[in-house]
């Protein structure tokens, strides 16, 4: 798999090292990821991502993963993230 957050989609940005002499070589910036287990409060079950430890926080102070997905937009979203979002919406409507 990428090196991009399923929630988020960030992913490697590339860049420059900056030498003192304003040498500059090719480099790349690589996004903090972590594997976490998040609860889904409507699924009532456990989920398994790979997400940036900056997104980890923001889903924590929007009120959990359900809060969060339900907010995302789906551009953002990886494909099995998407399909969980339509699940956790089926499951608040019915």
């Amino acid at each position: 798999m990428a090196r991009r957050c399923e929630l988020s989609g960030k992913s490697v940005m590339s860049g420059n090292n900056v030498s003192h002499a304003l040498n500059r070589t090719k480099r790349k910036f690589l996004p903090n990821l972590c594997n976490v287990t998040l609860i889904s409060d409507a699924l009532k079950r456990p989920i398994k991502l790979k997400i940036a430890a900056s997104t980890l926080r923001t889903v924590e102070h929007r009120g959990g993963l359900d809060a969060y997905l339900l907010k995302a937009k789906d551009s953002e979203l990886s494909p099995r993230v998407r399909e969980l979002k339509a699940e956790i919406r089926q499951t608040l409507a019915g």
